[in-house]
């Protein structure tokens, strides 16, 4: 009696297979390339910290899956770099960003010195949840209105109470909050006790950033980079033009500040279902 020959996998389970492998073979390819660009900005130094920035590949698909002690590690990295003053290079919803602890004065610094930026232009605050908003926040719109719009890519504007530090934006009583619809940011800010400065990860006046290596002149001044991957499509200008920046601190009111990526759907929100009016009007 011969030997029968084991069935053979259907196409379905090879393309499976090799969608598998070359997922594989991209991420092995996008570790080398960060590797190698790493190497040519790293300064001299041991160890993480300004010279030296570590880089951490952030597992797909979120702390659910497939691999929840990666993505655990990686936030536990970046929150602990954050505790040490650094600063972060960290993916959002809308483009990459640098964070700091917003109540570390030094570290808001440090921030205004990577990016060349102009010491009257604020800097948003990133929190994990709506609920945190109300201690670093005067809230005059219906607690309906920020779940509607946050999560998301929109920065609100919104009177900033004592608690925040005085350092932090000093020439101004508003503050912006970013909330972003991002797992890992999320989970950074819960694991951080007080509120993040987020800013975006380039030189000010330069273009956003869709991918860590567009910001590689800037790693020798991080202490961490946190690599998600691509952000929308990098080909695309509209995805990079980042959060839509809307004043709500004139109760009955809004204003944009910038127009950003999610400009009709939130200005819709605002007039049709909370009948805000247009500052100018």
């Amino acid at each position: 009696m011969g030997t029968r020959e084991p069935p053979r996998p259907g196409c379905c389970v090879i393309a499976r297979r090799r969608g598998r492998k070359s997922r594989r073979m991209a991420r092995a390819a996008r570790a080398l390339a960060l590797a190698r660009a790493a190497e040519g900005a790293a300064g001299p130094g041991p160890g993480p910290g300004p010279g030296r920035a570590r880089l951490v590949l952030l597992p797909p698909g979120g702390g659910a899956r497939p691999d929840p002690h990666g993505w655990r590690e990686a936030v536990a990295a970046a929150a602990g770099a954050l505790q040490a003053g650094g600063l972060v290079a960290v993916p959002t919803d809308t483009v990459y960003g640098v964070a700091c602890l917003a109540q570390d004065s030094a570290a808001v610094r440090s921030i205004y010195s990577l990016k060349g930026r102009n010491g009257a232009k604020p800097l948003a605050i990133c929190l994990g949840d709506v609920e945190r908003l109300y201690r670093y926040c005067h809230v005059n719109v219906p607690d309906e209105l920020l779940r509607d719009l946050l999560p998301g890519p929109v920065t609100l504007v919104l009177q900033r109470s004592e608690e925040l530090n005085k350092d932090l934006n000093p020439f101004t009583s508003l503050v912006g909050v970013r909330i972003p619809n991002h797992p890992f940011m999320r989970d950074l800010a819960r694991a951080c006790s007080g509120p993040l400065a987020l800013t975006s990860a380039n030189i000010s006046s330069h273009g956003s950033t869709l991918t860590v290596l567009e910001f590689q002149d800037l790693w020798p001044q991080l202490s961490l980079v946190i690599d998600g991957g691509p952000i929308g499509d990098i080909q695309s200008p509209e995805c990079r033009l980042g959060s839509t920046v809307v004043d709500l601190s004139v109760s009955g009111k809004f204003s944009i500040i910038r127009p950003g990526c999610a400009l009709t759907p939130t200005v819709d929100i605002l007039k049709k279902k909370y009948g805000l009016l247009p500052e100018s009007s």
